[in-house]
């Protein structure tokens, strides 16, 4: 932030992209801040504006309806309302990243970003990358991973087809993902080299929620959700003991 003293009063949460994501994000802040009286907790803005575009769609090219003016709007308006931070808890979103921080005057937490920087941390070099067909096709992560020196290893077409199916005609259809073959892909791409595979889209941190997932994965978030806490100086508390051991080391505190 331009002012590290100055911790941002008021957050601004992009949502609704999709819609039970940005309440889960809601709820991780709140559950996952040192709060001893209702002051203690963040102040926030959620936008949830569930009839943004498909994002995947756009990318890949089979929509023609662009969510990016949704989003820019969106990002005005909470910055209006006083927001002084943004965050948006969808991974795909990010591909649109630029043209929405051009929209408004106050910055916006990079999940991805983030999430790098905590892989560089760890010294981690390789990684897998749980994520839409989207995010997969416009190579966000590894943009981004790349300055950090870490490879995303590639997934075959049966292994993203699975993820297809678990991430929008499972999670977002609000029916149960088959928690097994997901853990197994976890385990397969770890086999394959990976020291971290990322839950890169956000209907993922769902199955983290529910269910005990194996330690080398890290959801991106919780890593948004830790990093806007802190750079509002709010105390994280809560999360997997690895994940704050590995970012309060990151950020040197």
């Amino acid at each position: 932030m331009s002012d590290n003293n100055k911790a941002p009063s008021l957050l601004g949460i992009i949502g609704g992209l999709g819609p039970m994501s940005g309440i889960y994000f809601c709820e991780m802040l709140t559950s996952h801040t040192y709060a001893k009286k209702d002051s203690d907790h963040l102040n926030f803005i959620l936008s949830s504006r569930a009839d943004t575009p498909d994002r995947s769609s756009f990318i890949l090219g089979t929509s023609k309806d662009d969510p990016t003016p949704r989003m820019r709007a969106e990002a005005k308006r909470l910055e209006s309302a006083g927001a002084e931070l943004l965050v948006i808890p969808c991974n795909t979103a990010h591909y649109f990243y630029s043209k929405i921080t051009e929209a408004v005057d106050i910055p916006i937490l990079n999940i991805i970003e983030e999430t790098a920087k905590l892989c560089d941390c760890e010294g981690v070099t390789r990684v897998g990358v749980l994520a839409t067909e989207g995010t997969a096709a416009s190579h966000a992560y590894e943009d981004v991973f790349s300055r950090y020196n870490i490879d995303v290893e590639p997934l075959s077409l049966s292994e993203q087809s699975f993820l297809t199916e678990t991430i929008f005609e499972r999670i977002k259809a609000g029916r149960e993902p088959d928690v097994k073959r997901f853990t197994e892909l976890c385990e397969t791409l770890s086999s394959r080299g990976c020291q971290r595979v990322i839950l890169g889209c956000t209907e993922l941190s769902l199955i983290k929620r529910a269910h005990p997932l194996p330690s080398f994965v890290i959801d991106s978030l919780e890593v948004l959700c830790i990093s806007a806490l802190k750079i509002c100086k709010k105390t994280p508390v809560g999360f997997d003991d690895g994940l704050m051991a590995r970012f309060c080391a990151e950020k040197g505190n």
